[in-house]
């Protein structure tokens, strides 16, 4: 199961679970873990990474993450998002948000991406079709590091979102690092695993991430959410370990 899981693509993982979810949600149906976005519990979490595996990391019945889980966590419990009327972009859409999102009557809710079956508008971040100042919130998570030219992707999104608006841009950061390394040269899939922790990540971000979205105007802040949440829920959610939410504004 671990080796199967990690060896398929999100895309391919995300058809599959369309598919199997019931039985899914059946076999490992328990108590000991509960994913907040829905409420379904489980048995047990599945491991999940692919330089590293991370124990308690993927909800089998919704193939939520760590961090979905604790952005879903911040957006009910520190933020009015969920329940505010606005236009929303979806970069990327994960399964676990995609179909609440849709629900959402009181939003406004486009997802765009170039491969997702989940994207409505099929384009390039660095290339979006839609009008400046456009969006209320941004949802692009765990993108940039996939993307050759990223603070062109940054300039797009900072585009389109609306003066005063708010983007949330999750990335794998490595807080050891002061600044964001990256190396085109290295174009072999099997060394991009070994040098940035996965096939198709283009970098490894730093400390320095946050200059990044601060030099294309952005206010960025990085939000330690997770610290004021109970030992006992952090467990029983499967929640990252130290992890902050970059939460960037535009001003």
């Amino acid at each position: 199961m671990k080796s199967i899981i990690n060896l398929l693509p999100r895309t391919w993982l995300i058809q599959l679970s369309i598919l199997f979810r019931p039985l899914i949600r059946l076999y490992f149906k328990g108590n000991k873990y509960t994913d907040p976005i829905d409420g379904s519990s489980y048995r047990k979490f599945l491991p999940y990474g692919y330089q590293k595996l991370r124990e308690n990391a993927l909800c089998p019945g919704t193939l939520s993450l760590e961090r979905h889980r604790l952005l879903w966590l911040y957006l009910k419990r520190k933020t009015s998002f969920l329940k505010d009327s606005i236009r929303v972009l979806h970069v990327a859409p994960e399964q676990v948000f995609y179909k609440k999102f849709k629900s959402f009557s009181h939003w406004d809710y486009t997802t765009t991406d170039l491969d997702s079956p989940l994207a409505e508008v099929k384009a390039d971040l660095c290339n979006l079709p839609f009008e400046s100042n456009t969006y209320d919130l941004i949802l692009c998570n765990h993108v940039l590091e996939h993307i050759p030219n990223d603070k062109l992707a940054m300039k797009e999104i900072y585009r389109v979102l609306k003066q005063g608006g708010t983007a949330i841009l999750q990335v794998p950061l490595d807080e050891n690092r002061k600044k964001t390394f990256e190396d085109n040269s290295v174009v072999d899939s099997k060394e991009r695993a070994k040098i940035f922790g996965q096939y198709d990540h283009v970098r490894v971000y730093g400390k320095d991430y946050y200059d990044r979205l601060k030099s294309i105007g952005f206010k960025a802040t990085a939000v330690d959410f997770i610290n004021t949440l109970p030992q006992n829920e952090q467990e029983k959610f499967g929640l990252p370990k130290n992890e902050q939410i970059p939460v960037v504004k535009k001003n």
